[in-house]
């Protein structure tokens, strides 16, 4: 078995998942590394901050270099030298987030590149495939991603594509005898008995894993919460449960405290880049006024360079000078709190006090500090 259910405290969840690449601690968040690259840092930096996981995107690299170019190089470790597990998705984000060069059709869907224009058809096998040429260590079934706003009965169709894509994608592995384990995404929109539906289909044809789709495009962080609560009842107990695309650290505490296990979101690279830096007591916006003669420094409860050596005097300079040096010097910084942040909560539900942990952080963290 690939996953290990070693300790609870509440509805959180302590544990194992093994994979080709390294046993991986949850619950875990994964930096986004879209295109086989993390922007502004090195696979030596994520492996120095305690990433554990880097995610990088099927639809992306299939566009460049190709699937076929990162075989030939070994595998995407090998290509971006990281010796770490990998998680890719399956492009199936793409169908919501390009759906203006997109045509959705029963045997997959058709995506006009963003890139130069050409037509490219993605169907469940080619996305598994692409997947395993990329050697990932952990892939996803190609699935639509309804909008949040999305009406009832195209939901219904909806999931009826999805569970017949992932039929496909799990007949596909099969075949291929793959190592890399294979994830079965939930959706069903906003309707808590259709993700109950899609969650039960998806553990009959079996999978290693099972994500929850569809959340964070849009809704309210409460009909989230209330998704994710209503959902995870209906997976098993011992296999990892994912939540696509959460997400603040907020969102992350309180769905460990409704099951979760896994997390990606690219909020931590891409504020990053705008000067928005998370600190223990919330989030700092790095070019108000405020910082200019502030010589204190960013975090030193976060350990990293960037955390505790550099004054946010410092870097509101950078970022106002527009100095390469800040991309990576902010991307450490914040990257650097959301693992620390995710080591925290498996000390916490090791140590059965995980609610306490909880309260504890959002006392200090404000999301709309300075």
């Amino acid at each position: 078995m690939s996953f290990s259910l070693k300790k609870t405290s509440g509805g959180a969840r302590r544990g194992e998942l093994k994979t080709g690449h390294g046993t991986i601690q949850t619950p875990f968040f994964m930096t986004i590394g879209t295109a086989g690259a993390i922007k502004g840092l090195i696979p030596d930096d994520i492996a120095e901050l305690g990433g554990q996981v880097i995610l990088s995107n099927t639809y992306h690299l299939h566009l460049r270099p190709g699937e076929d170019t990162v075989a030939k190089a070994g595998g995407l470790h090998k290509f971006m030298n990281w010796d770490g597990p990998i998680l890719t998705d399956s492009g199936g984000y793409q169908v919501f987030s390009l759906s203006k060069i997109r045509k959705l059709k029963d045997d997959g869907v058709e995506f006009q590149s963003h890139i130069n224009g050409d037509k490219i058809f993605l169907t469940p096998e080619k996305a598994i495939d692409i997947q395993h040429k990329l050697g990932s260590d952990i892939i996803m079934v190609l699935d639509e991603c309804p909008a949040a706003d999305a009406k009832k009965a195209y939901v219904k169709n909806s999931l009826k594509l999805t569970t017949k894509w992932a039929k496909r994608c799990k007949e596909f592995h099969e075949k291929s005898k793959s190592k890399s384990l294979l994830f079965g995404i939930v959706q069903g929109g906003m309707h808590p008995e259709l993700r109950e539906e899609s969650a039960e289909e998806l553990k009959e044809i079996g999978f290693d894993g099972y994500a929850i789709g569809g959340l964070s495009v849009g809704e309210p962080n409460e009909v989230m919460y209330d998704i994710t609560e209503k959902t995870t009842p209906h997976l098993p107990e011992d296999k990892p449960r994912y939540l696509m695309g959460v997400g603040t650290p907020i969102d992350i505490l309180e769905s460990v405290e409704r099951g979760i296990d896994m997390f990606d979101c690219v909020l931590p690279t891409r504020n990053a880049r705008h000067g928005h830096l998370y600190t223990t007591n919330g989030i700092v916006r790095i070019k108000r006024e405020q910082y200019k003669e502030d010589f204190s420094p960013l975090d030193e409860d976060v350990q990293s360079y960037a955390s505790q050596k550099c004054t946010k005097a410092y870097m509101q300079h950078l970022f106002k000078a527009k100095e390469p040096l800040f991309l990576r010097l902010a991307t450490q910084h914040n990257v650097a709190f959301y693992l620390k942040l995710m080591a925290d909560i498996r000390s916490a539900i090791e140590e059965d006090r995980f609610n306490e942990f909880k309260k504890e952080f959002l006392e200090k963290f404000n999301e709309t500090a300075g």
